[in-house]
């Protein structure tokens, strides 16, 4: 990865972040960490 890749990579997301905080009030990042961790806990039944 270069790193003119990453500082885009980390600015959609930030840009992302703070869309969700102004418009939802953080309901989609919280929807997505929620799936994320039930997606660690279903790969940890697999290890």
């Amino acid at each position: 990865m270069t790193n003119t890749l990453a500082i885009w990579i980390v600015i959609v997301i930030a840009a992302f972040i703070a869309v969700d905080a102004v418009m939802l009030d953080y309901t989609m990042s919280l929807f997505l960490a929620r799936k994320f961790a039930d997606l660690l806990n279903w790969m940890a039944f697999w290890r």
